[in-house]
C-alpha cells in the first residue's frame, strides 16, 4: 500500500471531529482533502462510551485552563468529536470515489471488528492508545499496514508496540514522530528523532504534526518522513473540537506541493555537475586578454584578467601566465590558450 513512499510524502487528512456532526460537512471535508492533492483521509472510531465514563468531575473532567477543552467533561467532548459510525460508509465509498484512501484509528476491539467490516486498507493507533498492547496486537493481526502515533512514549514503550505488532502479523508498520500537545510548539517537536527512530526500528518513519503553518512539516520530510498526517477542516473559523490546529483547504495544498519538493531536492549525494548545470558552465570567469597584445610582448596584470564568459582556461591558471610572452600577435576579447605562450 506503501509501496510509493520513496517517490513523494504520503498526506494524511485527519477529520477527527472537524465534521461538526454534520455528515454533509464531513463529505465536503473528502472533496476539499482529495482536491488539494492528499493521499488520504482518517477518521477516528469511537464512542463517547467506548471511550471513557460519563461522569462531569473529578479526573474525568477538564480543568487545564491552558487547554482548548477546559471547562467541560471527557464523555462531552467525545460526545461531540466522534464520527457516527453510521457515517463511515459513505464518506469511504467518497474516498474511493474521489480515489484517495480513507482509513480509520479504531480505539478499542468493537471498532476494529467494525472497521473491518468495511474492509479498510490499514489501520492507525493514536499516541493516547500505544500502550493499548492488546489494541495492537488485535490490529497488527488483520494483516493490513499499521501507523502509530508515537507521542508521550520512552524508547522502552515503543520497543514493546514495535515487537507487539510484529510479532503478530504486521508486515508494514510506519512510526509517526508526534508531540501530545494541542497545539504543538516547532520548539518542542524535536524533529531530529525521526531519522534515529527509522535506524532504531528499521521501519518507515514519518510525523503527526499539530504545529501551525506548515515548515515543521516539510522540514520532517528534509529529515526522512514518509508519512505527514495533519488534521484538516474546510475553515478554522467555523469552530470545531479541533479546528484550532488544523489545515485549510489552501495550507493542504500548499503542503503536498511543497513537500514534493522538499522529497525531489533531497536527490543524492552529489559532487558532479548537475546536468541542468551544464549550459551554465559557459558563464563561469575565465582568463582572457583584455588588450591587443604583439608577438613577443609580456602577460601583465594590465593585458590579461579572469572574466566571464568560461570559455578560456580557469583563474587558477592566472599566475602561470603573468610574466609569459605570446608567440603571436593577440586580440582584445581572445581566449587565454596555452599555445599563445
Amino acid at each position: 500500500m506503501f509501496s510509493k513512499l520513496k517517490d513523494k510524502p504520503f498526506i494524511i487528512a485527519e477529520m477527527s471531529g472537524n465534521h461538526n456532526q454534520s455528515l454533509e460537512r464531513a463529505l465536503e471535508i473528502v472533496e476539499a482533502a482529495a482536491k488539494a492533492g492528499a493521499d488520504a483521509i482518517k477518521l477516528q472510531t469511537y464512542t463517547a462510551d467506548t471511550m471513557t465514563l460519563d461522569i462531569s468531575e473529578g479526573e474525568f473532567f477538564i480543568e487545564d485552563k491552558n487547554s482548548l477543552w477546559a471547562g467541560r467533561s471527557l464523555y462531552d467532548l467525545y460526545q461531540e468529536a466522534h464520527t457516527p459510525w453510521q457515517w463511515h460508509k459513505p464518506i469511504f465509498d467518497k474516498c474511493k470515489e474521489l480515489g484517495i484512501i480513507g482509513f480509520s484509528t479504531p480505539f478499542d476491539a468493537t471498532a476494529v471488528d467494525f472497521l473491518e467490516e468495511l474492509e479498510v486498507p490499514c489501520y492507525k493507533i493514536a499516541s493516547f492508545e500505544n500502550t493499548d498492547l492488546e489494541l495492537i496486537k488485535k490490529v497488527a493481526k488483520t494483516g493490513k499496514p499499521l501507523i502509530i502515533s508515537t507521542g508521550m512514549t520512552t524508547v522502552a514503550e515503543l520497543a514493546d508496540l514495535v515487537q507487539t505488532a510484529k510479532e503478530n502479523g504486521c508486515k508494514e508498520l510506519i512510526l509517526l514522530k508526534c508531540t501530545s500537545s494541542y497545539p504543538a510548539t516547532p520548539e518542542g517537536t524535536n524533529l531530529l528523532t525521526i531519522p534515529h527512530m527509522k535506524q532504531l526500528f528499521d521501519c518507515e518513519v514519518g510525523l503527526s504534526d499539530h504545529t501551525m503553518g506548515i515548515g515543521v512539516s516539510l522540514a520532517s520530510v528534509a529529515l526522512g518522513a514518509a508519512v505527514i498526517e495533519r488534521h484538516f477542516t474546510l475553515a478554522r473559523a467555523d469552530g470545531g473540537v479541533d479546528s484550532a490546529f488544523s489545515l485549510e483547504p489552501a495550507e493542504l495544498k500548499q503542503l503536498v506541493e511543497e513537500a514534493l519538493k522538499v522529497k525531489q531536492a533531497l536527490g543524492q549525494v552529489s559532487y558532479q555537475v548537475a546536468e541542468q548545470e551544464k549550459k551554465s558552465l559557459q558563464f563561469r570567469r575565465s582568463l582572457y586578454f583584455i588588450e591587443d597584445i604583439k608577438a613577443g610582448e609580456v602577460i601583465t596584470e594590465k593585458n590579461m584578467r579572469a572574466i566571464r564568459p568560461g570559455l578560456g582556461l580557469s583563474p587558477k591558471y592566472y599566475r602561470f601566465f603573468i610574466g609569459k610572452t605570446v608567440v603571436s600577435d593577440v586580440a582584445r576579447g581572445t581566449a587565454v590558450k596555452f599555445d599563445k605562450v
